[in-house]
């Protein structure tokens, strides 16, 4: 099982009280610093959303983490031709599509697959032959597993959102919707992984899904780094996760 570590958090920080002073001496928390103390902790992986509004990450902090972390790069990104290209020449090892509402706070649900075929294929395919993997971020459905598999997509994120907020009847519910879409993308050839409200709490009922290779985790480590420290934080979720068999 493999972590990815998602930073966008930090960038939230620093953007708070230097969104106009980027370029500012003073201008903290450092992104790149943030990148290494997650590869000290173990990190297999950086994760982070540059999004269209730039509300946190920058397209230069991207660009930053790529030339100077020697981790895997994950992007998350809108399926926009504007984030197409900005991806093309980024060059990250793996991109997941996302849906993204100006209006949200934080990505809310999966992304529409199924009915948007025609849009997304394209992506995919410019995406993959500029060497990045693609992966589809989805809500835990049938129709977008195979929607994502007939477009081309080698990995699909199950969005776990709904299993981390409910309790209880509504837990194994959708705890039994995640191990359905897993078995399903696993036997379409699809790479599995996971991501959002997975905090060390819901490890245990999260085991329960078959295929997962990797978990995409960010605001349960940055909020824990807060009393830890990053590096600290990091080495605790990776040494929970690896307390299970997966």
């Amino acid at each position: 099982m493999h972590l990815g570590v998602n930073i966008d958090h930090v960038a939230t920080l620093r953007q708070a009280r230097y969104a106009t002073m980027l370029d500012s001496h003073n201008t903290e928390p450092s992104i790149l610093a943030a990148a290494q103390a997650a590869m000290a902790g173990g990190a297999d992986s950086i994760t982070l959303h540059v999004r269209e509004d730039r509300r946190h990450m920058q397209d230069a902090d991207a660009m930053a983490v790529r030339r100077d972390i020697p981790l895997p790069l994950n992007l998350e990104m809108g399926a926009t031709q504007a984030m197409l290209q900005f991806a093309l020449e980024l060059k990250p090892d793996f991109v997941c599509l996302v849906p993204e509402r100006r209006e949200e706070i934080t990505t809310e649900g999966g992304l529409s697959v199924a009915g948007n075929e025609a849009t997304l294929q394209p992506l995919v395919s410019a995406l993959q032959a500029n060497g990045s993997k693609v992966s589809m971020f989805i809500d835990p459905e049938p129709e977008q597993v195979r929607a994502s598999a007939a477009i081309g997509a080698a990995m699909i994120e199950l969005h776990t959102g709904r299993f981390a907020n409910t309790l209880g009847a509504e837990r194994a519910a959708e705890t039994a919707r995640l191990v359905a879409a897993a078995e399903l993308g696993h036997q379409l050839g699809l790479e599995v992984h996971a991501g959002h409200g997975i905090q060390i709490a819901n490890l245990a009922e999260l085991n329960a899904v078959p295929h997962l290779t990797e978990l995409n985790i960010g605001h349960t480590i940055i909020a824990r780094s807060i009393f830890t420290g990053l590096t600290a934080a990091v080495r605790e979720m990776k040494e929970a996760i690896e307390s299970f068999q997966w």
